[in-house]
């Protein structure tokens, strides 16, 4: 990957491209830490490490909501738009239209989910600060409201913004290196953390090198199944248009193992996470001791409903990214077909199996990931120090990047070829 990169850094277009991603990362970082007027940040940060749900948007905003900042809500709001605009565009025929219009089809849908995620980024603030309650703000006049749900709404507006811009002139996906650089800011927090423990003796030597071991792991075993895939032999027949003939080669369909990344985990934790923050809002209610003693973070149930969210987002992405209807059409279209298997259906037929074999292991996988955790904390009765999930976001968007810029060298080595 730093081959890569360092490949990549001697092209003056690919140069300038990882300077505004970077630029890009750095506007968001130092957004981070400007504060929204009118807030009690001391206050709000006591709150934030009070409650675990405000914990998990606070890692997902890469700090931003302990210091309340413009950033403090986070992708959060996005990522909801998404699974919503998703379950909308299967579960409603004029969007599922839209969707197969091409480019056009997608800019509109695109363009639905922004104004979706502003409304729902307004709705998460009010939600926040009301649930922390007046000591959350230096002023309860209407004023001073409005101005912060205004600060905390653009800044959800902003960040869409900047996601989009590393989308278009930059490298890798936007949404995705947001949540990367939010993480990789969190490390050194936790490393501090983990040589303290040692340092103050709640925390062995050995158990140290387990954790690290652990981590280790935890990466080999991620880039190992993000790399995977598997691929389908394809033969074309051979054609003869005017006096060349085309066609005859064999070539095969790639298939990845973990078809659907990290999106599956990403809006898992949303899901999960959305009860327990509305009932820390009522620390005193009924629903609120139901919650923490079957469902709260850490419980069995919990890890249980985690892991079925992430099963069926997995499939449910999957289904999306891989269509082997589609995919099956197009062989034929070229004239093309799978060794042993008849076009059309049997080979939409046959893909389909294979899609559903490797979306299981993927699932598992994930959900193995997910709830490690939770099972070292119940095995060890400490607290995980490194989160498995960010482990595989950090792991998968650094990856993702490298093969989008393996790519685009590639494709500038052809050019320079043709040329």
């Amino acid at each position: 990957m730093f081959k890569t990169l360092g490949n990549a850094w001697k092209i003056a277009d690919l140069r300038k491209k990882i300077l505004y991603t970077i630029l890009m990362l750095l506007v968001y970082r130092v957004g981070v830490t400007i504060p929204v007027p009118g807030v009690n940040v001391a206050y709000v940060a006591d709150s934030v490490n009070s409650y675990t749900a405000l914990e998990f948007l606070n890692m997902m905003s890469g700090g931003g909501l302990e210091n309340m900042s413009i950033f403090a809500l986070g992708i959060s709001p996005y990522l909801n738009a998404s699974i919503v605009m998703n379950l909308l565009t299967i579960a409603i025929p004029a969007l599922e239209r839209l969707s197969k219009e091409g480019e056009e089809g997608k800019n509109k849908i695109s363009k639905i989910t922004r104004y979706v995620a502003v409304a729902l980024g307004l709705i998460q603030a009010i939600g926040i600060l009301w649930g922390m309650g007046s000591s959350a703000v230096e002023s309860t006049d209407l004023f001073n409201y409005i101005t912060i749900f205004l600060c905390l709404t653009a800044g959800t507006a902003l960040m869409m913004w900047i996601g989009e811009q590393i989308n278009q002139k930059g490298i890798g996906n936007g949404i995705s290196l947001l949540i990367f650089a939010g993480l990789v800011a969190e490390l050194p927090g936790q490393v501090i953390s983990l040589v303290s423990a040692v340092i103050a003796g709640d925390l062995s030597i050995l158990a140290l090198v387990g954790v690290i071991l652990g981590v280790l792991v935890i990466i080999t075993a991620i880039t190992y199944v993000d790399q995977g895939e598997r691929r389908v032999p394809v033969q074309y027949a051979k054609r003869v248009v005017g006096r060349k003939m085309y066609g005859g080669q064999a070539s095969f369909i790639p298939i990845k193992v973990n078809q659907s990344g990290v999106m599956p985990i990403i809006f898992a934790m949303t899901v999960v996470q959305f009860p327990g923050m509305i009932a820390q809002f009522w620390p005193q209610s009924a629903f609120y001791n139901w919650y923490m003693k079957f469902l709260g973070t850490g419980s069995l149930l919990y890890a249980v409903l985690y892991a079925l969210l992430i099963l069926f987002f997995t499939y449910f992405y999957s289904q999306i990214s891989f269509n082997p209807i589609e995919v099956s059409k197009n062989i034929q279209q070229y004239g093309g077909f799978i060794p042993g298997i008849r076009p059309g259906k049997p080979t939409s037929d046959y893909f389909s199996r294979i899609l559903k074999k490797l979306t299981l292991f993927g699932a598992i996988f994930l959900a193995i990931l997910a709830v490690i955790p939770t099972l070292f904390t119940k095995i060890t009765q400490l607290t995980s120090p490194f989160s498995a999930t960010g482990l595989l976001i950090m792991v998968s968007t650094a990856l993702e990047t490298a093969q989008v810029l393996e790519a685009q060298m590639m494709m500038r080595h052809y050019k320079g070829f043709l040329n």
